[in-house]
């Protein structure tokens, strides 16, 4: 919980990078676009964003995942 205004981020996947450090989220409901300045983060990660700012990814269930993006095969 955010503790300037009391609300919660909210988990999304990210389905595209766009330019500026901006992406396109899936919320589950709708698509969003989101600043990721602050995160490492690549299409297919579920990251947490607060205000239309991504503040956390998280970790992968799938191992293959879990690796930064550039060992990945």
């Amino acid at each position: 919980m955010c503790i300037t205004c009391s609300d919660t981020a909210v988990e999304v996947t990210v389905v595209e990078l766009l330019e500026h450090e901006l992406a396109v989220v899936d919320t589950g409901s709708t698509r969003e676009e989101v600043s990721v300045a602050l995160v490492d983060a690549g299409v297919g990660d579920r990251i947490l964003v607060h205000a239309g700012e991504a503040i956390a990814r998280l970790e992968s269930p799938d191992p293959a995942k879990s690796r930064p993006a550039a060992e990945r095969q």
